[in-house]
């Protein structure tokens, strides 16, 4: 600290702690310290426990921050929990499994996840929520498409950083792939995305979505030895949640139109 931003040393108790505690960065201190205090000696409380409400709060407050920025950093499109998904509409989706995946112990087992099913039955919504839940536990996630995370390989390759990028894809605990199936791959686009997961192998827990059946993967990969090495690898440590059945966008759509008119 120098001489210059120093506070005077005739400068009051108060302006010194507050200089102080933004030297410390604890901004909650700053911000409730002043409240807190009038409120202990109202309840007659001593010091250690005045401090110890600070603290709680500072650590309460600091948690809260780490969170959203895990939030922020995994890229979600949107934030969505389990409290608003419909199991009801999803009657042969396996809810114990997923509330049971919710808690995330998953990840330190480093298994994989795949959600398949037909379009518009929840598994982006699954995904993101799942994502959700290991951020709030303070685990590092990343989602992302199949054809997002094909074309960050593909351009990471020709400006000669692909191995910084796939360091970092194989860095997080919890790699959430969406889509996988609704866009073909190149080769090179499939063999780039092979490699990544091939890193992440009992390293970290890969997440995929896809609305194609595993018979059908070689349309989008384009090579049954790529298809059956790359599940060989998902599958070995791997929960299976199926989720086919009516579309929610399509059911909302019905909604909106009412009832078909009798011919």
């Amino acid at each position: 600290m120098s001489a210059a931003n120093a506070p005077a040393p005739n400068d009051t108790p108060q302006v010194l702690l507050e200089h102080h505690l933004k030297l410390l960065r604890l901004p909650t201190f700053l911000r409730e310290y002043d409240k807190m205090a009038r409120q202990c000696a109202s309840e007659s409380l001593d010091y250690p426990r005045f401090l110890l409400r600070l603290t709680e709060l500072e650590l309460l407050d600091r948690e809260r921050r780490a969170t959203e920025r895990r939030i922020h950093q995994a890229r979600f499109p949107v934030v969505k929990s389990l409290d608003t998904f419909e199991f009801l509409a999803i009657p042969k989706l396996n809810k114990t499994l997923v509330l049971e995946l919710a808690r995330c112990e998953f990840l330190s087992r480093r298994e994989n996840v795949l959600l398949l099913g037909n379009s518009g039955t929840g598994k982006t919504h699954i995904a993101l929520a799942l994502g959700l839940a290991a951020c709030q536990r303070g685990h590092r996630v990343r989602f992302t498409t199949a054809a997002s995370l094909v074309h960050e390989l593909i351009e990471a390759r020709d400006e000669k950083r692909l191995l910084r990028f796939q360091k970092l894809m194989a860095s997080y605990e919890l790699l959430i792939v969406d889509e996988l199936g609704f866009v073909p791959l190149s080769k090179t686009g499939a063999e780039l995305l092979f490699e990544v997961f091939s890193q992440r192998y009992e390293r970290g827990s890969t997440l995929v979505t896809s609305n194609l059946p595993f018979q059908e993967w070689t349309e989008i990969l384009g090579s049954e030895r790529l298809t059956g090495a790359l599940l060989d690898r998902l599958t070995h440590h791997v929960h299976i949640l199926e989720m086919n059945g009516e579309s929610f966008r399509l059911k909302q759509s019905k909604r909106k139109r009412g009832p078909e008119p009798n011919p």
